[in-house]
């Protein structure tokens, strides 16, 4: 008879996060021990900015090459600084990938040469997933410019482009060779962009860490003036709980049926198909998590109290709970069964039985999640009449 073993076996990672206040400034010494040299040559290095972030940030790029031209002695640029649109644009053409990677075997780069991106979550995708296919892997150097990426996607392990009007359905799970999130390059963010990382850090919260919850509710006026002081610490914290999940979850590359740090997704990535991406992802991963704590209380014994707390917190730091994809329910519940395809295998939803006590069902009650989505909508429409209410009183007394 063959023999037909069936052998397990493991592969080490190394998953390099920093933390720095003047990357290009003082700190540079950050990135460049991170570009490590092979045995017979300098490392070669190639920069991709987010077109945004130059544009909000008109002295990086005369940064980034003062930095090549400063470290000469020690790496190699290869070719010229790329810059590439940022947000869903870059992940929505497929085109765009392609030229990426034209760039990218034009420099030459190998398995041991560098990738470094600087941008928001959706080039840090894209880009990250031409770094992971080019040779089957060239080494990626993940640098978030937006709260979202700094405290979620940015320190995980996935790299996508849309397809098929479908969120993330062309992808690869890559750990990056380094993650620097500099907190100066969150300074020119629009205040929307700033709020939109911390509907993931109420979600991470929500799943591992009471303490963490609470701190947020009380920082969340805080956080939305733009406290640094009080924001750092909560991007930082969210992060580390991102990459504990990734590094000591037991499931970094989503092999196993459920997906905790998808909580309240769902409903997130099918609303941003079905707005044709208007809608942007922390603001429906907001709503998201607004329904999905919500229908916890419906039907899995979780706290009302937490779930009114979850929507202070996310009202008092700037979403709004309401869009017009939630009176599409018919459509909306697609997203339940893309959501299973992504995965594989049956239905599995992380729900919430408290704070830090998640667990997976296997099935929704269609019913139960109606009222859901109509709670959070109400609650919604009830916030903007106070605050038209609200407005209207301080303008007579003015």
């Amino acid at each position: 008879m063959t023999n037909q073993p069936d052998i397990t076996f493991s592969v080490a990672f190394e998953h390099r996060l920093r933390f720095t206040t003047d990357l290009f400034g003082d700190e540079a010494d950050v990135l460049l021990n991170l570009l490590q040299p092979s045995e017979t040559r300098k490392p070669r290095v190639q920069f991709w900015i987010d077109e945004a972030v130059a544009n909000a940030n008109p002295q990086l790029k005369q940064r980034v090459s003062k930095f090549l031209s400063t470290y000469s002695d020690q790496l190699i640029a290869a070719g010229n600084i790329q810059t590439v649109v940022g947000g869903e644009a870059v992940k929505n053409d497929i085109h765009i990938l392609e030229s990426m990677l034209k760039v990218i075997n034009h420099a030459d780069l190998d398995r041991r040469s560098y990738i470094v991106v600087i941008g928001g979550g959706a080039v840090l995708d894209a880009v990250g997933f031409a770094a992971a296919i080019a040779h089957r892997g060239i080494r990626l150097v993940r640098i978030p410019t937006t709260t979202l990426a700094q405290g979620d996607s940015g320190v995980g392990v996935k790299n996508a482009v849309n397809l098929f009007e479908k969120k993330n359905w062309l992808g690869s799970f890559a750990v990056p060779w380094g993650v620097i999130n500099d907190a100066t390059l969150l300074q020119t963010l629009p205040d929307r962009d700033f709020i939109a990382g911390f509907s993931e850090a109420v979600k991470v919260a929500l799943l591992k860490d009471a303490d963490f919850f609470n701190l947020i509710v009380k920082s969340a006026p805080a956080l939305r003036r733009r406290e640094m002081e009080v924001a750092t610490p909560i991007i930082q914290q969210s992060a580390t709980w991102h990459l504990k999940h990734i590094t000591e979850g037991g499931d970094p590359f989503e092999g196993l049926e459920a997906r905790p740090l998808d909580y309240g997704h769902w409903s997130a990535h099918k609303m941003e198909s079905m707005s044709n991406f208007r809608l942007r992802h922390g603001d429906a991963v907001a709503i998201g998590v607004a329904i999905d704590t919500v229908y916890s209380t419906l039907k899995h014994g979780l706290p009302s109290s937490v779930a009114e707390s979850v929507l202070k917190c996310l009202d008092e730091l700037g979403f709004d709970l309401s869009d017009p994809c939630l009176q599409n329910t018919d459509v909306l519940f697609d997203g339940l069964e893309e959501f299973r395809q992504h995965l594989g295998g049956r239905l599995t939803i992380t729900m919430l039985q408290d704070v830090a006590q998640p667990i997976n069902v296997h099935e929704i009650d269609n019913a139960a999640m109606h009222d859901a989505i109509t709670t959070v909508a109400e609650f919604a429409r009830s916030r903007r009449i106070q605050s038209a209410i609200h407005a209207a009183d301080s303008k007579n007394r003015s």
